[in-house]
C-alpha cells in the first residue's frame, strides 16, 4: 500500500493509549488537541512523524501522541532532533520544550538548530514559570515577578522566544495561544508545511504556579483591546470593530485611532516574506500594555535547509573524489612509528 492510497488519518489515530497526566485545566491538553487534530490534514504516515522534548510539564508530549517519540534530556531536544533529522531526512520532526527547557540549558542548542535552518518544527510552551519543578521563575517570567526562587521579585531581565528566534536568523517564526485552538490549529499547519526550521511560540497558562499570566490575552473582553492578529499583506488593525491600527513614526510603532484624518493606508502593513527580519523583529518588541500582542506569523522566507546543504555537498565530493576509502584516509594523514624501547633512556 502507498502513501497516496492510506486511508485518512483522523484525531484519535494520534491519541496514545497512555493517560494524560497534567494538571487539571493545563493549557497543555489545548495544544496537545490542537496537535492531534492537525496533523491529519498534513497525510503523512505515522511511523515517519517523531516527537522529541527534553525535560518539563511539556516534555510528556512524545508519551501521549501516537506517533514515534523520544524523551530526551534537559535542552538537548534540539541536538537530538539535527541527528535524526540528518540521519531519516524523509521523517516530519517535532521538537517540544518550554519556556525553561529550551531558552535556559538549552538556549545554546536552540539557537544553533534555528540559524542552521534544519527542516523540524519546535513548538515552545511559555508560561513564564517551572511548572513541573514546583513554581520557580524561568527565563521568560516578567520583571520583578515574585516566586519561589524570587520572594523579592525576580531582577533578571526575561528572554523574548521570537526575538532570540528572529535574531537566530530562524526562517519561520510564529507565536499563538493555548485557547485560540483555530488559530493555534492554523498556525502548527502552516509550521508543519514550511521548509526549514519553523519555530512557533504558544502562550500556555500554568493554572497552579503562575495562573493568569495572559488573562489579558484570553479574557473575551479584554483581548479586544490587547490582540492583534497578524495577516500578511494587510495593515494591522486591531480593537472593538478593527477601530485601531498601528502606524511608524519614524522607526517607532504607535497606536493611532482610526478616523479624524488617519485611515488604515497611514498604517503598517505586516509583510511575512520580506528577506530582512527588521520588521518582524519590531514586532516581537511590541508587548503590552503599551501595545496589543501580536499573534500569528511573523516571518515565513524559504531558504536553503541545512540538510539540502549538506547532501549536495556530500554529491559533490563523490563527483569529484569517487567513493571513500576509509582505509586510504586514515594512512593518508601524518603517521609515525613508535619503535619498542630497549629500556635506556
Amino acid at each position: 500500500m502507498t502513501e497516496a492510497t492510506l486511508p485518512k488519518l483522523t484525531k484519535k489515530d494520534f491519541e496514545s493509549n497512555q493517560e494524560v497526566r497534567w494538571c487539571p485545566g493545563c493549557g497543555d491538553y489545548s495544544i496537545l488537541a490542537q496537535m492531534q487534530k492537525t496533523l491529519p490534514e498534513l497525510g503523512i504516515p505515522r511511523e515517519k512523524i517523531v516527537f522529541i522534548s527534553g525535560i518539563g510539564c511539556s516534555s510528556r508530549f512524545p508519551y501521549y501522541m501516537e506517533t514515534y517519540g523520544m524523551h530526551s534530556i534537559h535542552g538537548r531536544a534540539p541536538t537530538v532532533a539535527t541527528g535524526l533529522k540528518l540521519a531519516n531526512p524523509e521523517l516530519s520532526v517535532w521538537v517540544i520544550t518550554g519556556d525553561g527547557d529550551g531558552l535556559s540549558i538549552g538556549g545554546n542548542h536552540l539557537i544553533h538548530i534555528l540559524r542552521r535552518n534544519m527542516d523540524v518544527n519546535i513548538v515552545l510552551f511559555n508560561n513564564q514559570i517551572y511548572g513541573l519543578t514546583k513554581g520557580q521563575y524561568s527565563p521568560t517570567s516578567r520583571l520583578g515577578h515574585k516566586t519561589k526562587s524570587s520572594p523579592l521579585g525576580t531582577i533578571d531581565q526575561p528572554l523574548n522566544p521570537l526575538s532570540v528566534a528572529l535574531a537566530a536568523e530562524a526562517t519561520f517564526v510564529a507565536r499563538s495561544i493555548d485557547v485560540e485552538t483555530r488559530h493555534l490549529s492554523e498556525v502548527l499547519l502552516r509550521a508543519a508545511q514550511h521548509r526549514g526550521t519553523s519555530f512557533v511560540e504558544v502562550f500556555q497558562n500554568c493554572n497552579i504556579f503562575n495562573d493568569g499570566a495572559w488573562r489579558h490575552l484570553t479574557d473575551p473582553e479584554q483581548k479586544k483591546q490587547n490582540l492583534l492578529r497578524l495577516e500578511h499583506g494587510k495593515p494591522l488593525v486591531f480593537g472593538p470593530d478593527n477601530s485601531k491600527g498601528i502606524r511608524l513614526n519614524g522607526l517607532t510603532p504607535e497606536v493611532v485611532e482610526l478616523g479624524n484624518g488617519v485611515s488604515e493606508s497611514d498604517l503598517l502593513v505586516h509583510d511575512e516574506s520580506r528577506p530582512d527580519a527588521s520588521a518582524a523583529y519590531l514586532l516581537t518588541r511590541m508587548t503590552y500594555p503599551a501595545y496589543p500582542v501580536p499573534i500569528g506569523v511573523f516571518r515565513c522566507l524559504e531558504t536553503l535547509t541545512y540538510e539540502d546543504a549538506l547532501t549536495g555537498q556530500l554529491k559533490q565530493a563523490l563527483q569529484e573524489r569517487g567513493v571513500g576509502d576509509l582505509d586510504k584516509l586514515f594512512r593518508s594523514a601524518d603517521l609515525w612509528t613508535v619503535s619498542e624501547s630497549n629500556g635506556k633512556s
